[in-house]
Parts: structure tokens; sequence; C-alpha cells
């Protein structure tokens, strides 16, 4: 199902250093050793991030240990933002709903209905 794929994702990206890391990985692969040399933390915590990310699709290796290559899932990426994307075009209808009706409240002409397409003052 694709909503408890996409809790997994959003769920794995909660996590700063994570996001971090994905957004790392959108430069190319890296292996462990060279995704965890810039944080204050050891391999193998680096590790369970990446295996957070892997189990949620986002990152796969080409092998086992740290001297294989991390690689970001791009297409995992499409799935998320397909969802959002559909949200946001569902909230911008609504504001422009919203701004016509405002427009109409606030334009005197359309208050007033003498100035109703086909109707002549008398």
């Amino acid at each position: 199902m694709m909503v408890d794929q996409l809790s997994r994702l959003f769920s794995a990206l909660t996590d700063p250093t994570r996001r971090d890391l994905v957004a790392r990985l959108t430069a190319g692969d890296a292996t462990v050793g060279e995704l965890a040399a810039p944080y204050d933390m050891s391999i193998q915590a680096v590790s369970k991030h990446l295996k957070v990310l892997e189990q949620a699709g986002l990152v796969s290796r080409t092998g086992p240990g740290h001297r294989s290559p991390v690689h970001l899932e791009a297409q995992v990426l499409d799935l998320m933002t397909g969802w959002i994307e559909r949200y946001r075009r569902q909230a911008e209808q609504r504001y422009r709903r919203l701004d016509a009706v405002l427009a109409a409240l606030n334009d005197p002409a359309a208050a007033d209905p003498s100035h109703i397409a086909g109707e002549k003052s008398a």
C-alpha cells in the first residue's frame, strides 16, 4: 500500500541527519565512511541512519560493508513529491476560490446590482 510506504519515507526523514545524508547523496554515491566524515558521530551511528533510509527505500547499497557505495533511489523521492503535489494543488484551488470571493466582496461594482450585465439603470 502506498500510504504505508509514504509513512516509512516521511518517518525516515524526520531526523535532520538522515535528511542531510539524502541531500548529500543527491550529488552522487558515497561510501559510509565518506558520508560519516562531516559528522561528530561514529561510522556505526551513520550506518544506523543509513539502515533506516534503506528500509524506507530511499537508499540502497551495492554490497555489504562500509566501503560499498550508498546510492540514493531518486524515484522514491518522486513518489513523495507526487503525493505532496496533489495536496498542494488542492490547497491552491481552495485559495484561488477564496481570492475570487474576497475580490468580489471588495469590488463595489460587483455589490451594486445596477452594474450586473444586461440590467439598465433607471
